[in-house]
Formats: C-alpha cells, structure tokens, sequence
C-alpha cells in the first residue's frame, strides 16, 4: 500500500471562475481494450452531447489499455478529425492503470471517466460534474443503486452488484452506494493527492479510491443514473469478483493499521457557517473523550485484575502501587495510539515519562484513598477496598484526560496547514504513480461555450 503523498493538505474548495477560455474544463477518459467496433459510435455520441449541452470546454481521450486489435487506428482517426478528442496508448492492461495515467497528465481542473459501451445515460453527465465545477464536492458517482435510478440488467448482475456494495459497507464501512458504476468523475487538485494512494490499477482501483477518499473525509456526490446493461461486455465476473476481495481484504487491512497517511487529504474549514474554526473551542473533542472513556474502562478492569493478583502476595499498599505502575504504562500507549492519534516511536519515551508523572497524581489519589479507608477501619473487606479504588480512579481519571490533552499529548495548532488566501491552477502535468513536487489548486479560468461557437480550444 503506497503511504507517499505531496506535502500538506488539500486547499479549500472553490468555485471554478468564470473567465477567457483556454484549458479545457472537462477531460471525459475512456478506457478502452480491443474496442475497434464500438469505440468510433461511442466517441461521436458523447462528442455530440457534449458540445451541444456542455457549456465548457471540453476535451475527449482515448485510453487504448494495450489493445492487440485495430482499435489504436480507430483512436488515431477520431482524434485526427475531431478537435476535442486525443488518445492514449498505455503498453500495460488494467483499467486503474489507464485512468491514473491520463488523470495524472491531464491539465483540467475536472477529470471524469465513463465505460465505452454508454450504459449510463449522458444526460447524467452534466450533474455529474457541476458539484465538482461549483466547489461543493470532490468527487462524483453514478449510482445504479438510488432509489430513483432506473436500470435494466439481468439478475445475476444485479445480485453481485448489490452483495459487493453490501460487502463493502460490512467490512470498510462504505456509505456509496454504487462502487462499480463506470461513471465517476474527480477534482484534479483532489487526484493529484488521491491518486498516488492508490494501489491498485485493475478493476478494484475504483472501489479504493472511493474508501480512501470517504476515510479521508472528502465529500462524494452521487447522481441516480439511468443504466441499460451491455449484453456484449467483457468483464470476467468470476476473476474481477475474487481480485475485488482481495483488494477488500488489502485495504481493510491498510486502514486497520493506519499505515495510510489520510490525514494529508484533510481539508481546510470551508465557508459553510457549520465548518468555521471557532476560537477556544477544542477540536476532536467528542472523539478524544469518546475513545479515552473506552480505553479508561478496559484499563480500569485491567487494573483491579491486577490489584486483585498483587493483593494474595503482598499489602494493599504495594499492590496497588504495582497495579497502577503496570496499567499506566498500558494507558498511556493507548490513549497515544487510540484516542489522540499519536503514532510511530517518536516522542513515546517521553509520552510514557509524563504517563508516569500523571500516574504519580494517580498513585497518591489512590493510596490516599486507601489510607484513609485503614485509618476508619483496620480490616476493611476487599469488595470496600475495591469500592474505594474505583471512587479514587474516577477522579484520577478526569484529571488524568485533562493532564494528557493540555500536556502530555496537546493540539499543536502551530502544525496547522495556512490557508492559501487566493489559490491559483499550475498546469504542470506530473507522471502516474508519481506526485508533483509542487502544486496549487485546480482552479483556471472559465468562459461558458456555446455550442456553436468558432473559438478555437486547447491546441493537443
């Protein structure tokens, strides 16, 4: 699993300006394999929709994915006679491959993609990608699963669609509806972050990069699209199914142990009122307490196990200075890891050397606790001793979060990403599987089209 990615995080979004035309707005990939019959009906429909309903700029590529048939001289000849549309050969198969590719050369602020055959009606198109053109979402899907999408396809289909969605949202807890719908599209700035974390470059690709994306916490938009399936396709269901489980299995994993760096496609407060950043307002607040209760609960029980075991060799005192000592170190890599998201070796000795100063605080609360129990009664029954000890805990408890938040662990706010105050759009293409160096947000300047306007577009 590829955890590089281009330092920072990615800009707020921003509505696409309204200027001079120049850069096509939208790329339109289609990845194609041995596609010589219906590759030239397919491009001229969706260049005819387009230019009579798109008001960008626009651009068309071919992917040819290593096609061994006459498929590289159909793109030729479409790209020699239509302005709008170039080609792509790629000497490798896989579908991840082809769209990684052509997304990360391509100079459009909004990239999209949809599958040869046009199961998905175009008039969804347009819905498709104005979210993206308006800065409300990062990327978009088609659903075939909404409930006002109108599809037609056999049941086998159907059935292996819907268990795969189910299967995603058991194990990755997926909210999409719809990973394998072939109509989906992604804002460039977001891809050139995105885009290296993705692993696969198959079938799977898609899947991955929707999880990693909602992980994240980047906003996907989804469309309800209309969908005819296409008896003729070529997709090996049996194969495509067992490497989708693996990539499941793969990036279940990865998430699992947190070796992905998600954090750097983290956005910046937005305009919306509900997103802005409120002075002395903690954040990650509910979160932190959320997962310091569950991780104080277990050490709790940890601890009166281990005050129990002490106790038949040895005083209450020392027991409990045992037990402590023992849970303590056990909290404090816990709530590192778990609760305020602290991982690798850097700065664990020192964590763990403060744990211990709180756990002192702890220490002297319990003992007290306890001295005071022997001085009121000089045998007090152990279910007391334990009564006591959880009072004494509790209190040691919330001082202890206090202690960790504001000391031990605290919101360097100084490593906060500065907003950029007026992003603008660097058109430097970079190659698949590699980041650029630098980068800004994919914003150009943007002029409505007219269907019928002579202006000349980008020159390819």
């Amino acid at each position: 699993m590829r955890t590089d990615s281009s330092p920072g995080t990615l800009p707020a979004r921003e509505h696409l300006p309204a200027a001079p035309a120049g850069t096509p707005v939208l790329d339109v990939v289609i990845p194609v394999y041995n596609e010589e019959k219906d590759l030239q009906p397919c491009v001229r429909r969706l260049h005819e929709h387009l230019d009579r309903t798109f008001p960008y700029a626009f651009r068309i590529t071919i992917a040819d994915n290593a096609s061994t048939d006459s498929t590289p001289q159909v793109a030729r000849q479409l790209a020699a006679r239509i302005p709008e549309v170039t080609t792509f050969r790629l000497e490798q198969k896989g579908r991840g491959r082809a769209l990684r590719a052509v997304w990360s050369a391509s100079d459009a602020p909004v990239l999209a993609y949809m599958d040869v055959d046009l199961s998905t009606d175009l008039n969804a198109l347009l819905p498709l990608v104005a979210p993206l053109i308006s800065g409300h979402s990062d990327l978009a899907i088609g659903s075939r699963l909404a409930r006002s999408s109108r599809v037609v396809r056999g049941p086998k289909r159907e059935f292996i669609s819907r268990a795969y969605n189910l299967i995603l949202r058991g194990s990755l807890q997926a909210r999409f509806s719809d990973a394998q719908c072939g109509f989906k599209a992604i804002r460039r700035d977001v891809a050139q972050i995105l885009l290296p974390l993705v692993e696969d470059t198959g079938w799977f690709f898609d899947t991955e990069m929707l999880v990693l994306a909602e992980r994240a916490g980047l906003r996907i938009h989804e469309v309800p699209v209309d969908w005819v399936d296409d008896p003729d396709s070529t997709v090996h269901i049996v194969k495509t199914a067992t490497d989708d489980l693996k990539g499941v299995w793969r990036v279940g994993r990865a998430l699992a142990t947190g070796s992905l760096p998600l954090d750097r496609l983290a956005r910046p407060f937005g305009d919306d009122p509900r997103d802005r950043d409120i002075e002395d307002v903690p954040k990650g607040l509910a979160r932190q307490l959320v997962g310091f209760c569950v991780v104080g609960a277990l050490s709790t029980l940890f601890y009166l196990l281990l005050y129990s075991g002490f106790r038949v060799f040895t005083g209450s005192q020392t027991a409990n200075a045992l037990a402590l000592l023992v849970s303590a170190v056990a909290n404090t890599a816990a709530n590192r890891r778990l609760t305020f998201g602290v991982r690798g070796r850097g700065g664990a000795v020192r964590h763990q050397a403060q744990g211990l100063v709180v756990f002192g605080i702890g220490l002297a609360l319990t003992s007290g606790s306890l001295a005071a129990l022997n001085a009121a009664t000089s045998e007090p029954a152990h279910s007391t001793e334990l009564a006591v000890l959880v009072a004494a805990n509790l209190a040691a408890t919330v001082l202890r979060f206090l202690l960790f938040r504001a000391w031990v662990f605290p919101d360097r706010r100084e490593d906060d990403p500065v907003r950029a105050p007026s992003p603008s759009y660097d058109t430097t293409p970079f190659r698949a599987g590699e980041v650029a160096d630098s980068w800004r947000d994919a914003t150009v300047q943007l002029l409505p089209v007219r269907p019928h306007d002579t202006d000349a577009r980008d020159s390819r």
